[in-house]
């Protein structure tokens, strides 16, 4: 639940914190981090630049490592009563056929929960115990100081300044801050040129099942979360330009297996009064750390939504941060902010990298390269595609060692 309240406000009631931190963005990494210092009895500034929680409709697949957040702020039952559990798996070949169904929960559920949900539904989670934050709320200019990290702000037409002791920039794949800090570093970005629509079907028998379908220049999604299925439909961006009536007709011309969930689905992208659209692009910064600034989540790598797990990583990622900074004060965080960067960044690029490399197998438009794509996963078991994911989560960070190790130097 979100409270609005100016930075003004916000800021005297963090007058007497140890350390004084804005947030800029009120999305899922800013959120988390915001929650988790409070949590730990910080009283954080959280800012966002629209003008209330409205935010864009699409569903998530959330992978394990978003449970050390889900204990540390004692919401893993609201969570689990927000989403549903993603066990199964299917694939369609590019005429709709179902190509082969695998268990996630198989594979996955060693390591923790595997499960869907609305983004809004994950906000209202993390936001359960209330969340303060200033709307319609920019900054202007970051300028470090000896003493502190001055910030200027903007709120409609009223601008001003304050110092704090640390910025934690997380305003989204398209962050407008990070140019603030980043000067003339260039962003790494991949643009795939390719889009959809992003709309609700009704719930169905099957709501533990996901399903993909790569097209022959198209890509259709299945996800479950609560009461809804999430679907997704796209495709190069100079196809999907006539809307999603006419895409649809196009793609029901390809098909020659259509069972009820996909009609059902089809039906929805087709009938859905101005549904969301997702531009597939990403991005990786070349450093997130700049003094006593850093940037968290998509603002340092946005993910493409192909592996499901740009959310997760930015959980992780905020949940990693906030755990070091209980070991910070004003003399290390700058220090224990590049100790953050250096454990952190390599486990999150190879998991964008994971996911740009299925973008370039999916995102394709070639019925031969569908034919082969089909192939290929006959081929490769489910458990053998998602063994980057499982190497991760085998593997998950420990903050607090990672901040011990740092101050010691």
């Amino acid at each position: 639940m979100f409270e609005a309240k100016t930075v003004q406000e916000q800021y005297a009631i963090c007058e007497n914190d140890p350390l004084k931190i804005l947030i800029v963005g009120a999305g899922i990494a800013g959120i988390t981090a915001a929650q988790m210092l409070r949590n730990d009895g910080y009283h954080p500034v959280l800012i966002e630049r629209n003008r209330n929680e409205t935010h864009p409709g699409y569903m998530l697949a959330l992978m394990p490592m978003v449970d050390p957040v889900l204990d540390d702020l004692g919401i893993r039952n609201k969570y689990r009563d927000h989403s549903v559990a993603f066990s199964r798996y299917g694939l369609h070949k590019h005429d709709g056929e179902l190509l082969r169904e695998d268990s996630m929960a198989a594979i996955l559920n060693r390591f923790g929960e595997y499960r869907g949900i609305a983004r809004g539904e994950l906000l209202e989670v993390l936001t359960s115990a209330g969340c303060t934050v200033a709307f319609h709320t920019i900054v202007t200019e970051i300028k470090e100081t000896a003493e502190a990290v001055m910030a200027t702000f903007k709120t409609g037409e009223a601008i001003y300044q304050l110092p704090f002791d640390l910025i934690i920039i997380a305003d989204g794949i398209h962050s407008h801050t990070r140019r603030l800090v980043l000067g003339k570093q260039a962003v790494d970005m991949v643009d795939t040129h390719w889009g959809g629509w992003v709309v609700w079907a009704p719930a169905d028998d099957a709501m533990d099942l996901g399903e993909e379908l790569w097209g022959d220049g198209f890509f259709y999604g299945v996800y479950p979360v609560k009461d809804h299925l999430g679907v997704f439909l796209g495709g190069n961006i100079r196809d999907t330009t006539a809307g999603p009536k006419q895409f649809v007709d196009r793609i029901r011309s390809k098909l020659k297996h259509i069972d009820a969930r996909m009609e059902s689905c089809l039906q929805a992208v087709t009938h859905t009064e101005e549904p969301f659209f997702w531009e597939l692009n990403d991005c990786r910064c070349p450093r997130w750390t700049f003094g006593k600034v850093l940037l968290l989540g998509d603002a340092a790598a946005g993910f493409l939504p192909t592996a499901g797990i740009g959310a997760g990583m930015a959980m992780e990622s905020a949940w990693v941060l906030t755990r070091m900074l209980r070991y910070a004060d004003k003399q290390h965080i700058a220090q224990l902010l590049q100790a953050y960067e250096n454990a952190q960044r390599p486990r999150v690029e190879a998991a964008q990298g994971n996911s740009r490399q299925l973008a370039r197998m999916m995102f394709r438009q070639s019925k031969l390269w569908a034919i082969l794509r089909e192939w290929i996963m006959r081929l490769v078991s489910i458990e053998m595609a998602l063994k980057p994911i499982q190497k991760l989560l085998a593997n998950q960070p420990d903050p607090d060692h990672l901040a011990q190790q740092a101050l010691k130097k």
